[in-house]
């Protein structure tokens, strides 16, 4: 909230005298409570508004210019701004953009004097959620400050709502302007309204889950079952069991009949994650309900026609496993007819500041933290990297900095992983020096090199991890380790909160 107040004939606020502020408690009235910065270079007058408004249970900060209230804006997150306009060192509604800069969800109340209706209508066209003329009862003021706390509250939880419903969906995050994702958006937008099935193809952490919900939230299936499943994270027969459905007494362990996902997505989307790793027999299947919407159920030896559209996603080289025998050639044909590529993130360049801005505010959002800037050069930085985990690594970099930096704005010190691996080199080729994890002119004295190692592998594997989003089947495959290996020295070096899903 920001109550700007301008007379004509004076610098008053147009409230009562002090002594009418102090009041009784009879003037206090319940509701939503916040935190308020006051913006006035009059000292007097900021401290009679701040009592004020303190016997209403505001927590209340002060600055004295406009560079003292952006200051105050980025290391706090306030529901309520009071200033004055225009400020000495500022032009008219100079405090209103930059707190609406710094929140968008903020209330913005203008007290005004009945000449500067003009700079009020402005200000509501700017934003503004409402404005007052001076002078101004005392429990007007306390109603319009109590309704735009409110309102700044209730804006932030359908921000939150909308943000993690989109989340969900997998709409807001395939984020970028760049003609590779446009080209992505074009697809999505052309094939969604048809039933055919969909390759989605891309690196770990591009999006490519993000892009199947897309298409189901913009296909007539819209308002029916979008189910998804990541096929290299089971064994086969745990694999099928999550697939397809089974009679009673179909096999030993079987008490009772089972839905599959298959017949569970039925009028709706089933999406399969890394289908490339499937079975010869899954895929049989799989084509069978493609082709023919039918469904064989173990057991029974009539199979369940089922409406179902199947969107697949993998990282593999689906033609060269076709060549190999690992994948039929049939199923890639049928999925490959409406193919959709999700670039990585080193192939468009030009959305990694955006994206930056647009994760910083998602990470803010979610750690609920005030949002930070990230600085150009640590953007810059960003863009010569080559990002192996792609988005999702951006965004556990983002994070982690948000949680260990204590600076207002975010800097390339606060993105370790991303001086390691310049752009261009190649992450899969082990040439001997896989990370420039330090750089000494001389080596403390004592020295203990086996500490050293120890704290450089330890490293190493906790920031492969965050690449890979906790997948430790894929970020063994990286470091060159079997999943045994890596299981071993996550013990040893008691690295927790890994996921095993690759």
């Amino acid at each position: 909230m920001i109550l700007a107040a301008t007379n004509q004939g004076g610098r008053g606020w147009g409230v009562p005298a002090r002594g009418a502020l102090a009041g009784n408690d009879s003037n206090k009235k319940k509701g939503k409570m916040g935190r308020i910065l006051i913006v006035d270079d009059e000292p007097n007058m900021r401290q009679t508004v701040a009592s004020n408004l303190r016997q209403d249970g505001h927590e209340i900060s002060e600055a004295v210019s406009v560079d003292e209230a952006r200051s105050n804006l980025l290391a706090n997150d306030f529901d309520a701004v009071l200033t004055r306009q225009p400020m000495p060192d500022g032009e008219g509604l100079t405090v209103l953009d930059a707190a609406r800069e710094n929140d968008p969800s903020l209330s913005v109340v203008l007290l005004t004097a009945v000449a500067s209706l003009e700079l009020a209508v402005e200000g509501l066209g700017q934003g503004a959620f409402d404005f007052l003329t001076m002078p101004f009862q005392l429990e007007v003021l306390r109603a319009t400050a109590r309704r735009a706390c409110e309102h700044t509250a209730l804006r932030r939880k359908n921000l939150l709502l909308t943000e993690t419903v989109a989340r969900l969906e997998g709409g807001a995050e395939l984020y970028g302007e760049g003609p590779a994702v446009r080209e992505v958006r074009e697809k999505i937008a052309r094939i969604a309204p048809t039933n055919a099935p969909v390759l989605i193809t891309g690196e770990t952490g591009t999006g490519k889950e993000l892009v199947a919900r897309a298409i189901h939230r913009n296909s007539p299936r819209a308002s029916r079952p979008f189910l998804a499943l990541n096929c290299a994270a089971s064994a086969e027969t745990l694999l099928e069991n999550e697939l397809f459905a089974h009679q009673k007494g179909a096999f030993a362990g079987a008490g009772r009949a089972r839905q599959g996902l298959v017949e569970a997505a039925n009028e709706g989307t089933l999406f399969l994650d890394e289908a490339g790793e499937i079975s010869p027999a899954t895929q049989a299947k799989l084509l069978c309900i493609i082709a023919e919407g039918r469904l064989p159920r173990v057991g029974s030896a009539k199979p369940r026609v089922v409406n179902v559209r199947v969107l697949v996603a993998t990282r593999r080289d689906l033609p060269q496993r076709v060549r190999d025998g690992l994948f039929r050639e049939d199923l890639y044909y049928r999925l490959a007819a409406e193919p959709i590529h999700v670039p990585p993130l080193r192939e468009r360049l030009e959305d990694i500041p955006g994206l930056c801005d647009w994760l910083s505010r998602q990470v803010a959002t979610e750690l609920r933290l005030p949002v930070r800037a990230i600085s150009g050069e640590a953007v810059d930085n960003l863009k010569r990297y080559h990002f192996p985990g792609n988005v999702r690594e951006l965004k556990n970099l983002i994070e982690r900095a948000y949680i260990l930096s204590r600076n207002q704005e975010i800097g390339p010190e606060d993105f370790p992983l991303a001086q390691g691996v310049a752009l261009g080199a190649n992450p899969g080729v082990n040439s001997g020096r896989a990370v420039d994890v330090v750089r000494m002119e001389k080596l403390p004295q004592p020295f203990d090199l086996s500490a050293f190692l120890d704290q450089t592998e330890k490293d190493l594997i906790v920031r492969t991890l965050a690449s890979t989003g906790g997948a430790q089947a894929e970020a063994a495959r990286r470091l060159g380790l079997s999943r045994s290996a890596l299981a071993y020295k996550l013990t040893k070096y008691g690295i927790r909160g890994s996921s095993s899903v690759n």
